[in-house]
């Protein structure tokens, strides 16, 4: 009897050693994309990009900017990137993020941004053309 208990003790405590099911990891997302608009105290910019993870997953994306503050201009990125932090999903990067910026350009200009969207970051960088000074804040959004 007491190696039949002596098994089924084995058994149970064996059985406490399986692991859970796993939980997926935070993945690495990156996005390219082309981005214009202007402002007179309105600030506006739309444009597109892809974005692409390192499970795999890729989503053509629609984006835009919106906000105020003293601020005017007019501006074009092409081939910006973007780095996201904090994504389980792809699906996790969509939706609007807080922006507050302060810019100055002419002709030939480069910028940089952080954004947020709970706990997604994102860091933006690009070169562009056009002219642009002031402090502006709103949102930055990305759409399917």
């Amino acid at each position: 009897m007491w190696k039949q208990l002596g098994a089924l003790a084995l058994l149970v405590g064996g059985l406490a050693l399986v692991p859970g099911p796993a939980h997926a990891g935070e993945i690495s997302c990156k996005m390219t994309f082309s981005l214009s608009g202007w402002s007179v105290f309105y600030k506006t910019a739309k444009g597109s990009g892809t974005i692409r993870c390192s499970n795999g997953q890729t989503m053509h994306v629609k984006l835009s900017a919106k906000g105020g503050g003293l601020t005017f201009g007019k501006t074009h990125i092409d081939n910006g990137i973007g780095k996201f932090t904090g994504v389980y999903d792809i699906h996790e990067v969509l939706g609007h993020y807080a922006n507050a910026e302060a810019h100055a350009g002419a002709v030939k200009s480069a910028g940089a941004q952080a954004l947020t969207k709970g706990n997604v970051g994102l860091a933006l960088s690009g070169k562009g053309e056009g002219w642009n000074l002031g402090v502006a804040f709103g949102a930055f959004i990305i759409e399917q």
